[in-house]
């Protein structure tokens, strides 16, 4: 269960100029509406979440295969693989809704962005947590190096 003073830091876009930042925000957005939708049980209000998801991560693949995109080809293979999963993920929830099916979605986001709010490693040295905090006050375990897409 996502806290409500967690959900609350979430509320306002980071300012401009970070992408990371940015990214993970939108991330975190799309998994507060999820939970919120499944906790609904509405179906109406889960398909509307996991199509705002969706949308999210159409956005992301478009840009992993922009031939401007500098994210290193590791990693951009590795978001476009999961980035399918979800897809088929999103396609199998929107002909079977059921709540319990978001919890993936929920999860891996939150993952993602976790990963995304840490500061990345420097040379030799450890990765800081960033903002990012889960309910136990810790920041989520996906380290991630750099961001998502193309800027």
């Amino acid at each position: 269960m996502y806290k409500k003073e967690l959900v609350k830091s979430y509320a306002a876009p980071p300012r401009p100029g970070n992408p990371r930042q940015t990214e993970a925000w939108a991330l975190t957005q799309a998994a507060v509406r999820m939970r919120e939708a499944q906790e609904s049980t509405d179906p109406e209000t889960m398909l509307a979440a996991i199509r705002l998801n969706w949308q999210l991560w159409t956005i992301i693949q478009a840009e992993l295969l922009s031939p401007e995109c500098t994210t290193p080809i590791e990693l951009r293979n590795n978001a476009l693989s999961l980035a399918k999963f979800i897809d088929k993920h999103t396609v199998e929830f929107i002909s079977q809704p059921e709540a319990k099916r978001l919890d993936i979605l929920i999860s891996l986001n939150r993952e993602i962005a976790g990963g995304l709010y840490e500061t990345p490693k420097e040379e030799g040295g450890e990765a800081r947590p960033g903002p990012a905090e889960d309910s136990k006050g810790e920041p989520p375990a996906t380290p991630s190096s750099g961001h998502i897409t193309c800027y």
